[in-house]
C-alpha cells in the first residue's frame, strides 16, 4: 500500500464539513413555523405526493440497476472484458446519487410551507429560508460526492497491487471512474421520469384550470395543483441533484485519471495530479459554507437586487476559489515541475470557473424579465399564440452562440495553458488535464451554485401554498417576487450544469481512451502485445494517448469515425423527441382528467366541492414511470450497439457527436423554456394587458409548450451526454475485443 499524502485527508475532512452544515441548515428549517393548519394540511399532501413518487421511482430503478450489475458481473467475471470492480462502483454510485436526490426534496416538502409563513412578515426572512433549504441540497451532493471519493481512493490504494511505471495509480482512477456510471443512470431516471412527472400535472393545471376554467394559478379549485406542486420536488429538486452529483463526481474522477496518465513519467508529482482536483473541491465545498451565509437581501428589493443578494454569496466563492486553488497547486509542488507551468494549470481552474459564470450570465440575459429578450416575447403575445412561440424559438436558437463560444474559449485556453501553449504530441495529455481541471474549476462551488437552483422550486411551493391557503395577497406577491427570481437562477443553474456537461464530457472522451489502453493489456494479458502507433511498432502498455489514436486510425476520414458522428446527433434528436412525446402523452391524461373532474364533480369551480388531487398525483406517477424506460435505457445502450458494431474509432465519433449537438439542443431548450415561462410572468405583472387578457393567454400557450423544453428534455440532454460517455467508457471492453469492424 502506498501511504496516502496529508493533504489527502482534507478531501473527506470537507465531505463531513459540508453534511454537517446541510444537517444544521434543515434542523434549523425545522424549527420554523410552518403556519395554519391549512397550510400545515396542504405541505403534507406535496410531501406525501412525492415520497410516494420517489419510492414508487426507486422500485423500478432498483430492478434496472439489478439487471445491469448483473450484465456487468458477467462482463466482469465471465468474459473478463471489465474492471472487476465495476458492478460493486456501479451500485455504490447510483445509490449515493439516489441518496442526493432524496434528501434535497425531503427538505424542500418540509420548507415551502415554512417560507410561505416566514413571507407573511419578511421578504429578507423567507429568501433565506428558502436558500438555506437549498443550500441542503448542494451541501448534501457535494458532500456525498466527495465521501464516495474519498473511500473509493482509500479501499483502492490498499487493494491494488504495486505496479511499476505509475500503473497502481491509473488503475485505481481507472477503477473509480465506473462509479459515475451508477451515479449517470440514477441521475437519468431521476431527471427524464421527474420531468415527465411535474410537466404533465404543470401543463394540465395551466391548459384546463387557467385558460378554460378561467382560475389562477395555484388555486386549490384546479385537480392538477398538488401534483404540480410534487412535481417540483420530483423533477426540479431531487432530478437536479441527482444530475448535477454525477457531474461534480465525473468532473473529478476524469481529471483524477488525466493527471495520473499525463504525469505517468514523473512519479514524483503523479499523486499529486490525482489529488488537485480532489482538493480543489473540497476547499471549494468549504468556500460554499461561507459564502451561503452572505446571501440576503431587504423589504420590498427589486428583481434586479434579489438577483445581486444571490449573486453576492456565489461570487464570494468563486473569488475566494481562486487564491485558495493556486495555493492547493502550490502545496502540491506544481511551481516546480520542469513542464508544467503553475500559472497554467491555475489559469486552466479560472477558466473554467470563469466560463461557468459567463454561461450563467448569458443564461439570466436571456431568459429574465428584466432584460429585452423575454420583454419581446411578452410583446408578442399581444400578436396572439403563433407569434409567442417563433419568438420564443428564434430566441432560444440565438442564446446558444454565446454559451457554444464560450466553451470553444474554455476548451482551448485551459488546453494551452495547460500544455504551455503547445499542440505536440508530447503536451497532449498535459493540454487534456487542463480541460479536466477546468470542469473541477467550473464545478469547485457547486455547494452553493447549487443551492442558488433548488431554491428555486421552494419559493414556487410557497407561492402555492399561499394561493391555496388564501393568504393575505401581500404573501402573494412576496413569494411570486422569489419564483420569478427562483424561474432565472433554475435557468441559470440549468445553463451552469450543461456547460459542466459539455467540459465534464470532454474530460470523459479523453479518459476513455486511458481506459482503452488498461482494457487492451488486460484483455490481450499480455503488456507486450504490439500496436501500430504514431511513430511504428510499439508495446501496448508504453504506447501514448497518440499512439492508439493512430492504432485505431481515429480521423474525420474514416467513415467509422464518421458514422458514428451521426449516430451521436441521432440519439440527442431521437431522445429529445421521445421525452417531449412523453410529456405529451402524460399531459393529455392529466388534461382529460381534470376537464371530467370539473364536469363530473358539482361545486369545484364554486369551492364547495372538493377535487380528487389523489387521481392526479396518480395519473403523473404511473405515466412518469411508464414514459422514462424508453428514453433512459436507449442512451445506456446505443454506446454499447456502436462499440460492437463500429468499435473504438465509432464510439469516439458517437461521442463527439452526442457532446457538440447535445450540448447546443440542450441550451437552447433550457433557454427558450426559461423566457417563454417568465414571458408569462412578466405579463402577469400588469404588462401587456394583464392577468386574462388575450395576451396572457397566448403567453401560456407558449409557457405550455416551454415546461418539457426546459425542465425535461433540456435539462435531461446534459445528463444523456454524460451517460453515453460513461456507458462508453465501462464496456469499452466489448468494443475493443468484439467489435464487427
Amino acid at each position: 500500500m502506498s501511504e496516502l499524502p496529508l493533504l489527502f485527508w482534507l478531501v473527506p475532512v470537507s465531505s463531513v464539513l459540508a453534511l454537517g452544515f446541510a444537517f444544521f441548515f434543515y434542523k434549523k428549517m425545522l424549527r420554523n413555523d410552518e403556519g395554519t393548519d391549512t397550510m400545515k394540511r396542504i405541505a403534507a399532501h406535496v410531501r406525501k405526493g412525492a415520497n410516494s413518487y420517489l419510492r414508487q421511482q426507486y422500485k423500478v430503478v432498483f430492478l434496472v440497476f439489478l439487471i445491469i450489475t448483473v450484465i456487468f458481473s458477467i462482463l466482469a467475471y465471465g468474459l473478463g472484458v471489465q474492471n472487476e470492480w465495476v458492478p460493486f462502483a456501479f451500485l455504490t454510485g447510483g445509490s449515493f446519487s439516489a441518496l442526493a436526490g432524496y434528501f434535497g426534496m425531503k427538505t424542500a416538502t418540509f420548507a415551502s410551507a415554512r417560507t410561505a409563513h416566514a413571507a407573511r412578515s419578511s421578504l429578507d426572512k423567507s429568501l433565506k429560508l428558502a436558500f438555506r433549504s437549498g443550500a441542503v441540497m448542494g451541501l448534501v451532493v457535494v458532500g456525498l460526492v466527495l465521501i464516495d471519493v474519498s473511500l473509493w481512493f482509500i479501499v483502492l490504494n490498499l487493494a491494488v497491487p504495486e505496479a511499476e511505471a505509475g500503473f497502481k495509480l491509473l488503475t485505481i482512477t481507472a477503477t473509480m471512474l465506473t462509479f459515475g456510471m451508477g451515479a449517470s443512470t440514477q441521475a437519468l431516471f431521476a431527471r427524464v421520469g421527474g420531468g415527465i412527472y411535474t410537466k404533465a400535472a404543470d401543463v394540465g393545471a395551466d391548459l384546463v384550470g387557467k385558460i378554460e376554467a378561467g382560475i389562477p394559478e395555484d388555486d386549490p379549485r384546479n385537480p392538477a395543483t398538488i401534483a404540480d406542486n410534487v412535481g417540483d420536488n420530483v423533477g426540479d429538486v431531487a432530478g437536479m441533484g441527482a444530475d448535477l452529483f454525477e457531474s461534480f463526481a465525473g468532473s473529478i474522477l476524469a481529471t483524477a485519471l488525466l493527471g495520473a496518465a499525463a504525469f505517468m513519467g514523473a512519479p514524483e508529482m503523479q499523486m499529486n495530479a490525482v489529488l488537485a482536483p480532489m482538493l480543489i473541491a473540497a476547499v471549494g465545498t468549504m468556500l460554499s459554507i461561507f459564502g451561503i451565509f452572505m446571501v440576503r437581501t431587504k423589504e420590498g428589493a427589486s428583481q434586479k437586487q434579489l438577483l445581486k443578494s444571490l449573486s453576492f454569496g456565489v461570487n464570494i466563492s468563486a473569488g475566494l476559489i481562486l487564491v485558495f486553488s493556486f495555493l492547493i497547486l502550490y502545496a502540491l509542488n506544481f511551481h516546480n515541475h520542469e513542464v508544467v507551468n503553475i500559472w497554467g494549470i491555475w489559469g486552466s481552474i479560472a477558466i473554467g470557473l470563469l466560463a461557468g459564470i459567463g454561461i450563467g450570465q448569458s443564461t439570466e440575459y436571456f431568459t429574465a424579465s428584466a432584460y429585452k429578450p423575454t420583454k419581446k416575447i411578452a410583446k408578442s403575445a399581444e400578436t396572439g399564440h403563433a407569434t409567442v412561440i417563433i419568438s420564443g424559438v428564434g430566441t432560444g436558437l440565438i442564446s446558444t452562440a454565446v454559451p457554444l463560444a464560450i466553451i470553444v474559449v474554455a476548451i482551448m485556453l485551459s488546453f494551452l495553458f495547460s500544455s504551455n501553449f503547445s499542440f505536440a504530441a508530447e503536451s497532449l495529455n498535459y493540454g487534456l488535464y487542463g480541460i479536466g481541471i477546468a470542469a473541477v474549476g467550473m464545478l469547485s462551488t457547486l455547494g452553493i451554485t447549487l443551492a442558488t437552483d433548488a431554491y428555486g422550486p421552494i419559493a414556487d411551493n410557497a407561492g402555492g401554498n399561499a394561493e391555496m391557503s388564501k393568504l393575505d395577497p401581500k404573501v402573494r406577491e412576496r413569494t411570486d417576487a422569489l419564483d420569478a427570481l427562483g424561474n432565472t437562477t433554475a435557468a441559470t443553474g440549468k445553463g451552469f450544469a450543461i456547460g459542466s456537461a459539455a467540459l465534464t464530457a470532454l474530460a470523459l472522451l479523453a479518459s476513455y481512451m486511458e481506459e482503452v489502453k488498461m482494457m487492451f493489456v488486460k484483455i490481450l494479458d499480455t503488456p507486450e502485445f504490439i500496436i501500430h502507433g504514431k511513430f511504428g511498432p510499439v508495446e501496448a502498455q508504453y504506447a501514448t494517448f497518440i499512439d492508439y489514436i493512430y492504432h485505431f486510425e481515429i480521423h474525420l476520414m474514416n467513415p467509422v469515425v464518421l458514422a458514428g458522428i451521426f449516430i451521436g446527433v441521432l440519439g440527442v434528436f431521437l431522445f429529445s423527441g421521445m421525452t417531449m412525446n412523453s410529456v405529451g402523452r402524460a399531459a393529455q391524461k392529466m388534461v382529460d382528467e381534470v376537464r371530467r373532474q370539473f364536469k363530473e364533480i358539482p361545486g369545484i369551480k364554486e369551492g364547495t366541492g372538493t377535487p380528487d388531487y389523489e387521481r392526479c398525483v396518480s395519473i403523473s406517477t404511473k405515466a412518469a414511470q411508464r414514459e422514462m424506460m424508453l428514453p433512459s435505457l436507449t442512451a445506456i445502450f446505443i454506446p454499447v450497439i456502436v462499440g460492437l458494431i463500429f468499435g473504438v474509432g465509432g464510439v469516439v465519433g458517437l461521442l463527439i457527436g452526442t457532446i457538440t449537438s447535445g450540448f447546443a439542443m440542450a441550451i437552447f431548450m433550457a433557454n427558450a423554456g426559461g423566457a417563454w415561462d417568465n414571458a408569462k410572468k412578466y405579463i402577469e405583472e400588469g404588462h401587456h394587458g394583464g392577468k386574462g387578457s388575450d395576451s396572457h393567454n397566448a403567453a401560456i400557450t407558449g409557457d405550455t409548450v416551454g415546461d418539457p423544453f426546459k425542465d425535461t428534455s433540456g435539462p435531461s440532454l446534459n445528463i444523456l451526454i454524460k451517460l453515453m460517455t460513461m456507458s462508453s467508457v465501462v464496456t469499452v471492453g466489448l468494443a475493443v475485443a468484439y467489435s464487427i469492424l
